[in-house]
């Protein structure tokens, strides 16, 4: 097991990243594969966990965001960054577990695997039992995470690389950073997850397809959370799976996703292929609640009357209600907006509709072209997006990302049609 020491210090985490683009330089020129520099890169990722390891969890699912040239190496070599990302000490983990509740493992749980079953960027998980015989997923803390964390918080560097892979650096405000730092804090209280894990469970209570796994009150806390243990296919498998099975999934995904949008008011904004587990009879179990964006009053509206039209198949209502989303100022760059949003929600105007990796790489394409664009821009017809945009957009590379790689046609439009109201006004709240 590799138990590697986690990098807390801020100077010492920059090293880190220095001498990965370093060495994934000089590799790439001897390589153009860059098979070398992309196990580097995950080494380095990996063992500093933190936000450092989610950018690499980000450029192993997200279409558009590694060249082509090197876009398998990179792939293959981080993927094992969305379940397996190098673990910590066990006796440090029982440390944090028994700190937390005041208690021994062995009061807590019956039975307790050492060997974590998965390992990511804050946190790691543990197979247990209770004494009542319950079998639990157990998310335990990496010891001294908190300070990792606040250590790429405040690596500016770090920050605008994520910015830059979803939305172009341009775009960048002080709001944005304020609205970043604050939610990958919030990953650190899982106490906050559990309740809005809770609150995801409510919203789909009742649907064959979403499962939503019970939080464990009573072994949960601020750095451990304990919730009912679920089986199922990984990413991996499902993809492999009969389309009849992959499109059910591919809708069970949507509906998750723009249910919590349209109606709850609320997403989840971590997509990436290791929160999800595939189970019989199209339904997935979504695993993860860390970082959970609530969208304001004024976006929701708009985003209400976005989608209605889009359903509709009215382009006019479309763009007028895209254009008071994102805040657009008349001129080119809302003109390739505009475009941006078109290709976006092509799912709904066209059905049954396919979204393949091509497809989610070029809105990845289209974003990097407003960032270009918005360069040369004069005030006049430069405009940014609300700050929550970030996480949206965020979720949506990554979204259809997976979607692209289940590759199955699906009725996406039917499916947001089944739980969307026809009447804005009518859209229930939680």
């Amino acid at each position: 097991m590799d138990f590697k020491k986690l990098p807390k210090g801020r100077l010492g985490r920059i090293a880190n990243l220095a001498s990965m683009g370093v060495k994934a330089g000089a590799s790439l020129l001897k390589d153009k594969e860059g098979k070398n520099a992309a196990e580097h890169a995950a080494e380095v990722l990996g063992s500093m966990r933190g936000l450092a390891a989610k950018v690499g969890q980000m450029a192993s699912y997200v279409d558009g965001v590694v060249p082509d040239a090197q876009k398998d190496a990179f792939e293959g070599a981080l993927k094992k960054l969305r379940s397996m990302a190098p673990t910590s000490d066990p006796g440090e983990v029982r440390e944090v577990v028994e700190t937390t509740f005041e208690k021994k493992l062995e009061e807590l749980y019956r039975e307790w695997d050492e060997t974590p079953i998965a390992s990511a960027s804050i946190g790691q998980v543990h197979r247990a039992r209770l004494h009542d015989g319950t079998e639990v997923a157990v998310k335990v803390q990496h010891p001294g995470i908190d300070e990792a964390v606040e250590s790429d918080l405040s690596n500016a560097g770090l920050l605008e690389r994520m910015i830059a892979t979803t939305a172009g650096s341009k775009f960048q405000t002080k709001e944005w950073l304020e609205v970043i730092r604050a939610r990958f804090r919030e990953e650190l209280d899982y106490g906050l997850e559990a309740e809005r894990q809770k609150r995801f469970a409510r919203l789909h209570e009742g649907d064959p397809h979403i499962r939503v796994p019970r939080v464990i009150d009573s072994h949960s806390g601020r750095r451990v959370i304990t919730t009912e243990f679920v089986r199922g296919l990984d990413f991996e498998d499902a993809q492999r799976a009969p389309d009849a099975d992959r499109r059910q999934w591919a809708e069970a995904l949507w509906r998750f996703v723009f249910k919590g949008t349209l109606v709850g008011q609320l997403f989840n904004a971590d997509p990436h292929p290791g929160n999800y587990i595939f189970q019989e009879g199209g339904r997935v179990a979504f695993l993860d609640y860390g970082c959970v964006q609530e969208i304001p009053k004024s976006n929701h509206k708009n985003a209400v009357r976005v989608h209605r039209a889009a359903l509709d198949g009215d382009r006019a209502a479309f763009h007028r209600a895209s254009i008071e989303l994102m805040s657009m100022k008349p001129g080119p760059l809302a003109d390739k907006a505009l475009e941006y949003m078109d290709l976006n929600y092509q799912p709904l105007f066209e059905t049954p509709f396919r979204i393949t990796r091509p497809y989610a790489a070029l809105m990845v394409e289209r974003m990097t072209e407003m960032a270009k664009m918005a360069r040369s821009l004069p005030p006049e017809h430069f405009f940014t997006m609300p700050p929550d945009m970030f996480f949206i957009n965020r979720l949506q590379f990554g979204f259809y990302s997976v979607l692209a790689r289940l590759d199955v046609d699906a009725d996406y439009k039917g499916t947001e049609e089944a739980f969307f109201p026809k009447s804005p006004s009518s859209v229930a709240h939680t």
